[in-house]
């Protein structure tokens, strides 16, 4: 009988090469196709099933992960989740908000929004208050919210996306009201 941890090893440095080169083609940086090549093979050896065609099975196991991490790591800005894509709009909630102008009304409806936008923060359970705060507003990242909270980056992402969903709703009254003044 063969020595599994010797086909594991080969197939290891049979192909560690030529996939890694196919992940790099598809991810964003060397140390993300790192990952996805430690995750397929971490996968293939967990594999409790014998695996006839290794090639064909270790490109589609890569392939699966360079997209699962590519959804995981494009959570919905608050911006594309409140525009409404019915409406062909010249002026949106970036040109309010981050105008630099001395313009009074523009100055208010400013005001306005972060007031409402605080109102509606204050309504959010608290992870999910924390996960929108700390990742759309001062930019923290999921993996070091991760770190600091012990939580899995799949859960801020979903947590954060119910606080996108809540303030869409909230906050689509206002915005219809300050873009169409």
């Amino acid at each position: 009988m063969a020595d599994p941890k010797r086909n594991i090893t080969q197939v290891i440095n049979d192909y560690s090469k030529r996939l890694l080169g196919f992940i790099r083609k598809r991810v964003n940086n060397d140390a993300d196709a790192e990952d996805v090549l430690q995750d397929v093979f971490y996968q293939f050896i967990g594999n409790p099933q014998p695996v006839d065609q290794v090639t064909a099975w270790l490109f589609t196991v890569a392939r699966n992960k360079i997209i699962d991490r590519q959804r995981k790591h494009q959570p919905e800005a608050l911006d594309e989740n409140i525009s409404d894509d019915d409406a062909e709009e010249t002026y949106g909630w970036n040109e309010l908000l981050f105008n630099a102008s001395d313009n009074p009304e523009q100055e208010y409806l400013r005001n306005m929004f972060w007031e409402e936008l605080n109102v509606a923060l204050q309504e959010l359970p608290e992870e999910q208050r924390s996960v929108f705060i700390q990742h759309e507003l001062e930019g923290v990242s999921f993996k070091t919210l991760s770190e600091q909270t012990g939580e899995t980056v799949n859960t801020l992402i979903s947590r954060k996306r119910y606080a996108v969903l809540h303030l869409r709703e909230r906050l689509r009254v206002l915005k219809d009201e300050l873009l169409n003044y």
